[in-house]
């Protein structure tokens, strides 16, 4: 999801709430304690550089168990980062202490936010040996066409 997507959304809504990949919310009373661009420049292991650029949220809890961030307070922050940082229309990538710090992709479905799950992948694949995805066949339509088979006692093989 696009930050001017995000924005959109909130203009529409009453509150905000967040699903994690598992299923169970975000608890109400999250913070966003960051809004900022992060901008990753790097090499893959095929020796191309890279550069990958997202507006990042950064959601917590504290023991404030009667907080609730409304829509346009969180609008209110987009707005100040927009201005102060000069943030682009990027994807956002949405970070949220779990066991360890978790990065999350965002979308939206039924008046909620789902943190939907990132993995990591090789940008490299021909450069590496990794062999693609091979197509699958089913052997019954192998050599279906006439005379093209090979048949029990045929003298083919």
């Amino acid at each position: 999801m696009k930050l001017s997507e995000l924005k959109n959304i909130i203009t529409t809504q009453e509150e905000i709430n967040f699903v994690l990949p598992n299923g169970s919310f975000v608890p109400k009373h999250f913070h966003v304690t960051e809004v900022g661009a992060i901008e990753r420049n790097f090499i893959d292991c095929g020796g191309t550089v890279r550069r990958d650029k997202v507006i990042n949220f950064q959601l917590w809890e504290a023991g404030d168990f009667d907080h609730r961030l409304a829509p346009q307070k969180l609008l209110d922050i987009i707005k100040l980062s927009e201005d102060v940082l000069g943030l682009e229309d990027l994807d956002i990538e949405v970070e949220y202490q779990g066991d360890t710090i978790g990065k999350y992709h965002l979308e939206f479905e039924n008046d909620t936010f789902l943190l939907t799950s990132t993995s990591t992948d090789c940008l490299a694949k021909d450069n590496c040996g990794i062999p693609e995805d091979k197509m699958k066949v089913s052997l019954s339509s192998l050599g279906s066409s006439e005379g093209q088979s090979c048949t029990p006692g045929g003298g083919c093989c």
